[in-house]
């Protein structure tokens, strides 16, 4: 099964961190790549625990996920980023 969602990629020190916003899961690894890897592999086993559980339908669908045929894809696409300084007090 694919899954289409967003990588954040972050620098934390000498660590480099992978996150899906959209499901809630992150890893961290020496490389970008490995972070990436390593998120890879954190959702796969999530996904098969979910799946034993019989949950993982109900958790795609309240994260905002659809299965349609092999993939699992995003109702609302997240379209871009801005980095921004904003006046809060």
């Amino acid at each position: 099964m694919k899954l289409k969602a967003t990588i954040e990629l972050w620098q934390k020190e000498k660590w480099c961190i992978a996150k899906m916003p959209e499901l809630d899961f992150i890893a961290q690894g020496k490389t970008m790549e490995e972070a990436k890897a390593n998120l890879s592999e954190v959702i796969r086993i999530q996904f098969a625990e979910m799946r034993e559980m019989g949950t993982l339908e109900d958790y795609l669908a309240e994260c905002g996920f659809i299965i349609k045929d092999d993939t699992i894809e995003p109702e609302n696409e997240i379209v871009g980023f801005e980095k921004q300084v904003l006046q809060v007090a």
